[in-house]
């Protein structure tokens, strides 16, 4: 069964908790402990309805403030497809958090208030959405309830979101907008009876329809070695094999290829997965690769298709998620994390800050806060094999980590 991985996103209290505890509850996905959980929680709070948001949160703070904090991963399944959603946090002080969930995310849902309209946090999830290229994006307008059910207030949402939609670099994403009442479950997964001038989908029968892709799109083919794997039994004695994730394209046997960095060619011999082999191995398979000749392949090295080289560069300019609190300077020196690959870098120009409204840049800032977005350019101890975020995800993207505190404190997407 096809697996889709959806991303959570929308400002505090837009309802994404009592959203998925919804749809978990109308398709039978709550184990009977964890309903009457719910139910008795509920009634103690003096709720006159199921605080479906408790099927979600699982830390104490979460469950005593009503808020979401951590990524909280949730599977369930239909007949027709299995989900897996990642349960975002809405605070701007976990926006961090939500770049994280939605990093590997097919789809994403943003939700809004239908009272509040788009807010700031918006603007931010649906920018976050555009820059990791997420292709399928579902605006859910939630708690229509709230607003009478009101087309008006559907229309005018739908229009500011289409405008920013028309300011954003990537051309390539699906909006599709669904009125709803996650508390009611209006559109959730029964079709609602109190807006019948919506003639579109429920939100469960739309996500059944998205194709359960790989997050990596179709492209060059990569293939970074994670270990070169030498068994010297008795059954294998001289065999040599390179284990991985390809990414980007498939490999098959007989493919000329090119060891990076450097640069022997070789062919494709035979394609391993376990005990089993195979004539060809598709984009997200982890497999173990033989060639045809006795090359020297190292952790690190990456295989390619001859004439799809990637760039060896040791300079980069890159747009960056800023993640710790403190924050990002020129001149400052982080350990760079690039696929099974690292070095030391340094920022050597911060240029700019991106607003997030898609209303421009703020040219030469002094530094790059928590939560904030902005255009670097960094400076490598040692080249690295790299490609453009837009033209392979896996290849185009970095962490960096602080060296003194071993913390994550920044995503890149190189450009």
């Amino acid at each position: 069964m096809n697996v889709l991985k959806i991303a959570t996103a929308g400002s505090v209290d837009d309802g994404k908790s009592t959203l998925i505890g919804r749809l978990l509850y109308d398709t039978k996905s709550l184990t009977d402990d964890k309903l009457e959980a719910i139910e008795e929680k509920s009634k103690q709070r003096g709720f006159d309805y199921l605080d479906f948001s408790l099927a979600t949160d699982g830390l104490v703070a979460e469950r005593e403030q009503g808020i979401t904090i951590d990524v909280a991963h949730i599977y369930f399944s239909t007949r027709k497809k299995s989900f897996i959603i990642a349960d975002t946090p809405g605070h701007i002080e976990y926006t961090r958090n939500m770049v994280t969930g939605a990093s590997t995310a097919q789809a994403s849902i943003v939700l809004i208030d239908a009272r509040n309209g788009v807010v700031e946090q918006t603007y931010r999830h649906f920018f976050i959405n555009n820059l990791l290229r997420i292709k399928d994006v579902v605006i859910a307008i939630n708690k229509m309830d709230l607003v009478d059910f009101s087309e008006e207030k559907y229309n005018i949402i739908k229009g500011e979101i289409e405008y920013l939609a028309s300011k954003s670099e990537y051309k390539n994403q699906n909006l599709t907008f669904i009125p709803l009442s996650a508390l009611q479950g209006d559109n959730v997964v029964s079709t609602s009876e109190n807006m019948p001038w919506y003639k579109g989908e429920t939100l469960l029968h739309h996500l059944e329809r998205l194709d359960a892709e790989d997050v990596q799109e179709e492209t060059q083919t990569r293939f970074p070695v994670q270990t070169v794997i030498r068994p010297k039994t008795q059954d294998f004695h001289d065999f040599r094999g390179y284990a991985g994730k390809i990414y980007g394209g498939d490999l098959e046997i007989g493919d000329e290829v090119s060891v990076l960095p450097s640069q022997t060619k070789s062919k494709v011999k035979s394609i391993h997965f376990f005990n089993e082999e195979f004539a060809r191995a598709k984009s997200g398979s982890s497999v173990t690769i033989t060639l045809e000749d006795n090359v020297n392949v190292s952790r690190g090295d990456m295989l390619v298709k001859v004439a799809e080289e990637p760039t060896i560069t040791k300079q980069l300019n890159a747009t960056i998620c800023w993640m710790d609190k403190e924050p990002l300077q020129a001149s400052q020196k982080y350990y760079i994390k690039h696929g099974v690959n690292d070095a030391q870098a340094k920022i050597t120009q911060l240029n700019t800050i991106i607003k997030t409204d898609f209303s421009g840049k703020i040219e030469n800032p002094s530094a790059l806060e928590l939560n904030q977005i902005g255009d670097i350019q960094l400076k490598l101890s040692k080249p690295l094999l790299v490609d453009t975020y837009n033209q392979n995800k896996s290849n185009g993207s970095f962490i960096l980590i602080n060296p003194k505190t071993n913390n994550t404190v920044g995503v890149g997407f190189i450009r």
